[in-house]
């Protein structure tokens, strides 16, 4: 018997948006997957020859790329910082709007022009996609890598603008940070390993299909 194919779904606020999505598709998680007790992390679906697994956001790349799940949900805030040369990724599903933007104090904010800079220091979980936004302009870009609690940086003296993914804003604005600057708008994507596309196309293409049909009848 074929192993099942493993699809790998954020936690958190796309995983809510994606549901609708996969119910669209035909895919319906065991019960076990909406108990917030639970400490699974495989869960089967009502499709013998679908597995789904929960894992953070930045590691639903990481399986994919490594062959450890053949398809995944991720955002392209993700997909930019590791540049995975393993995925494809060919459905914009057109769910978790937000942006990567650069904020700071917001009486700094005032008076700044981000035009003006020519080295900074940022406290972000986006190093490389921060280097590769600021170098194209010419910009030094010191990175002090963190991975949550990005507000607090300008605060305590770590760094003084942060690189985050920003939805409503209402985060910043409660911190006393404003956006100055927007790097990439942000959408959240099927993601495909390359090899599981050839070598299980048969179970992978119309998978891959259905995201599509389902991503689109979602924007009509």
């Amino acid at each position: 018997m074929t192993d099942p194919i493993i699809l790998a779904v954020p936690k958190g606020r796309i995983l809510e948006e994606a549901l609708p999505l996969l119910a669209r598709v035909g895919i319906v998680p065991e019960p076990d997957f909406g108990d917030k007790n639970s400490r699974a992390l495989r869960f089967r679906t009502n499709l013998p020859e679908i597995d789904l697994i929960r894992v953070r956001a930045f590691d639903v790349a990481t399986f994919v790329a490594h062959g450890a799940a053949q398809l995944g949900i991720v955002g392209s805030d993700v997909l930019a910082e590791f540049d995975y040369s393993e995925l494809y990724a060919p459905v914009d599903l057109g769910i978790g709007h937000c942006r990567i933007s650069v904020a700071e104090p917001a009486d700094m904010a005032a008076k700044d022009d981000p035009r003006g800079w020519s080295h900074v220091r940022i406290a972000t979980k986006y190093p490389h996609i921060t280097q590769r936004h600021f170098a194209a302009r010419g910009v030094q870009a010191e990175c002090v890598k963190l991975n949550g609690a990005m507000e607090l940086a300008p605060k305590l003296g770590l760094a003084p603008r942060i690189v985050d993914l920003v939805s409503s804003g209402r985060t910043l604005k409660e911190n006393g940070l404003a956006e100055v600057e927007v790097i990439a708008e942000v959408t959240s994507r099927l993601i495909v390993n390359r090899a599981a596309f050839k070598t299980r196309a048969a179970e992978v293409v119309p998978l891959v299909d259905g995201f599509r049909k389902a991503a689109e009848g979602a924007a009509a």
